[in-house]
């Protein structure tokens, strides 16, 4: 009987554990198949994924919209409309065809727009300008100046005649052009043509004087320079927002040349400079005059006309931009006599600007600071007006 026993309950546990290891075995869940990877989608215009767009005070001439990956959709005010693809990035599937496509870095620039010099150099970004459309001895600015002199910059034709051959020579990747080119069409077409984007500088149609200077963020989208750009923008607001909260003065305005035939050349009430004027303190001469064509900055007027507006002004300031700088007062009278019996003439109070002003885009920030100064007769050092003695 015992020894029947221990046979028995091995056999036993024996039966028992495999009975256990097959029922585990049949009850037991198999692993689910791992699904296959998803395919990249593939990028595509329509996919570009928006991040935030631009932030701007008083431009409203072009837009900036950023994208994941680096990518710039932006919008010109002439309905142009362009695609920044960052370096050695693809282009986007279904990219539309009126779309102009810029691949940066952009650093073989065709600045044609001169006012736009002043802007590339606020941003050190002169060396990004290996073209220009003004030889050396047209630069009031020091830099372009001298990257034409040493080498690194070449003049490639006026806008109406560029260096085609020099222009393809220099692997130029975008040409700047001023709105000039709208009266020789055939030249944007042509480059185009040879595969060179054209972007048309519109500064000049901003609604606000410092939407004019707010380009400056514009330029450096395209460089990769965005918070160099609101470094400064936000600097010059800083300075100019005391000048632009006080109240106006009241004290008039005239800004004016005197043309080879004897009659002033004055700015309509809508140009940058007469509204500079009124951002200042000031009241601009002019200020009813008819605006007529809204293309034209400036009018000439016979001088009997210019006399009635402006006999009584408060404030002369002769614009050196065309015939040179005046140092004296009798230097004004030289040009027209008339002009002694002027209130401003009689009291002192004459002004020229400096031949650089209009080739330093950005110095129009100085000009309102200095347009202050005269109106509040404060003592600060001006940049762009000197006194005629």
């Amino acid at each position: 009987m015992t020894r029947g026993k221990r046979t028995l309950i091995p056999g036993f546990w024996a039966l028992m554990l495999l009975l256990a290891l097959c029922s585990c075995a049949g009850s037991a869940e198999q692993p689910p198949e791992a699904e296959p990877p998803a395919e990249p989608q593939a990028l595509s215009w329509d996919t570009l994924e928006y991040d935030h767009s631009l932030e701007l005070l008083y431009a409203e001439q072009f837009s900036v919209d950023y994208y994941t990956g680096g990518y710039q959709k932006i919008a010109i005010g002439d309905g142009n409309r362009y695609l920044v693809v960052p370096e050695g990035a693809d282009l986007p599937s279904g990219t539309p065809e009126e779309v102009t496509v810029l691949r940066q870095p952009l650093d073989s620039i065709y600045l044609v727009a001169t006012s736009a010099m002043d802007l590339f150099r606020q941003l050190d970004a002169i060396d990004a300008v290996t073209l220009a459309g003004l030889d050396a001895g047209g630069w009031y600015i020091e830099e372009a100046r001298e990257a034409m002199e040493a080498g690194r910059m070449a003049f490639a034709g006026k806008y109406n005649a560029p260096d085609y051959e020099r222009i393809l020579d220099a692997e130029c990747d975008l040409a700047v052009e001023s709105t000039m080119i709208y009266h020789t069409p055939e030249v944007k077409e042509q480059l185009e043509r040879l595969g060179i984007p054209v972007l048309v500088e519109r500064s000049s149609y901003e609604g606000h004087p410092l939407g004019r200077m707010e380009w400056i963020k514009l330029y450096a989208a395209l460089l990769g320079k965005e918070a160099e750009a609101a470094a400064y923008f936000d600097g010059l607001m800083e300075r100019l927002n005391p000048i632009l909260e006080q109240e106006n003065t009241g004290k008039t305005v005239a800004f004016f040349y005197i043309t080879s035939t004897g009659a002033a050349n004055v700015r309509r009430p809508e140009d940058y400079i007469s509204k500079a004027i009124g951002l200042a303190g000031g009241v601009y001469a002019f200020s009813d005059l008819d605006g007529g064509d809204g293309a034209k900055a400036t009018m000439n007027m016979q001088m009997e006309s210019f006399y009635e507006g402006a006999r009584n002004t408060d404030i002369l300031i002769y614009n050196s931009a065309i015939d040179g700088e005046l140092q004296t007062v009798d230097q004004l009278l030289e040009k027209s006599g008339v002009l002694a019996d002027f209130k401003a003439v009689q009291a002192g109070n004459v002004w020229c600007t400096g031949q650089n002003l209009f080739q330093e885009s950005l110095g129009l920030g100085d000009l309102i600071a200095d347009l202050h100064t005269i109106l509040s007769g404060g003592d600060a050092p001006l940049t762009y007006l000197h006194h005629l003695d």
